[in-house]
């Protein structure tokens, strides 16, 4: 629940990790039955966190897309149930929206535009120019995997679990993130592209050569493993904050944008930051909270939306592929 786009009133969030861990990454059958045994106590908990009840809404914000389809078909279907039911405007979200607005809520004011945000999650590595609040322009994006989708990958292939994005993390601290130097691929046509699927490969082929077997756990990871995850972590944001300098150099913003899961990574973080710094320009990051999936930004968004008019009728439907800029 948000007001103005910019305060949260509440912002409850329902896990599904541990479901996942079980098959070592997303489900999409186990993911669309979860949001629909959940969906209804997390509204009733947001409502009363808020201390708001649903005549008091202004609009119901709802992700139309992208995403996994039985997933975002349960918050399409619920969401124009609450709307018709209560005569409320029915707005539609682009979910990478919500993490381009996901600083600006945490900041509490709009962020200094024209602005390059770089988006970063499980599911999409994307380079955005926001012109200005609901303006959106798609630079760049991955061509293959996405950098979070590496991250589990990896960490599948060496026993670490599900997600694979934080365990990595932890273990890459103090770990040799030079031990082994892993090659990003560059973009012939010069486009600021991304391409992950490389470096994921060649991490397989150095486990298979060096005769590496899996752990049982992040418990288990030994010196070498920790290593070797701290190296791959090095080549992924190495290449990730490449373009985001390249891109900066070459349109010259007022503000930087980090968002996305990934965006908890420590070593992102770090590495951003001194890239702003060397750049001179302010790098927003909203706290780990807003950077994972989370409603609090799809209300931000949705405000936006609301606010240049936008409306959806009756017969909206959930698009898992839906294009924004």
């Amino acid at each position: 629940m948000v007001e103005d786009g910019r305060r949260i009133l509440s912002n409850v969030v329902s896990t599904q990790a541990a479901l996942h861990a079980l098959y070592g990454g997303v489900v999409p059958e186990v993911a669309a039955r979860h949001h629909l045994e959940n969906i209804c106590p997390v509204i009733e908990k947001a409502m009363a966190d808020a201390q708001m009840t649903f005549p008091e809404l202004d609009a119901v914000a709802v992700t139309q897309g992208p995403g996994l389809v039985g997933a975002l078909l349960v918050g399409v279907q619920v969401a124009k149930g609450i709307a018709f039911v209560h005569g409320k405007p029915l707005v539609p979200v682009h979910h990478i929206a919500g993490h381009l607005e996901a600083p600006a809520l945490a900041l509490g004011a709009d962020v200094p535009v024209p602005a390059l945000a770089l988006v970063v999650s499980g599911g999409h590595t994307s380079l955005f120019e926001m012109a200005a609040r609901g303006e959106y322009r798609l630079l760049g994006r991955t061509r293959d995997d996405a950098a979070g989708e590496a991250f589990d990958k990896v960490a599948k292939l060496l026993g670490l679990g599900y997600p694979g994005g934080p365990v990595i993390d932890r273990l890459s601290e103090g770990a040799d993130d030079h031990a082994h130097e892993f090659t990003i691929a560059r973009i012939k046509d010069g486009r600021p592209d991304f391409s992950f699927s490389g470096v994921k490969t060649a991490v397989l082929y150095h486990v298979r050569r060096e005769g590496i077997v899996p752990v049982a756990g992040p418990a288990a990871a030994t010196d070498e493993v920790r290593d070797l995850v701290a190296s791959f972590q090095r080549a992924v944001v190495t290449a990730l904050l490449r373009k985001l300098k390249e891109a900066a150099q070459a349109r010259r913003p007022r503000s930087l944008i980090l968002t996305g899961g990934v965006a908890a990574n420590r070593q992102l973080r770090r590495d951003a930051a001194r890239l702003a710094e060397e750049l001179g320009l302010p790098l927003f990051v909203p706290p780990i909270a807003l950077s994972t999936d989370n409603a609090a930004m799809i209300g931000a968004a949705g405000q936006v939306a609301f606010d240049q008019g936008r409306r959806a009728g009756w017969d909206l439907d959930a698009d898992p592929h839906l294009p924004l800029g």
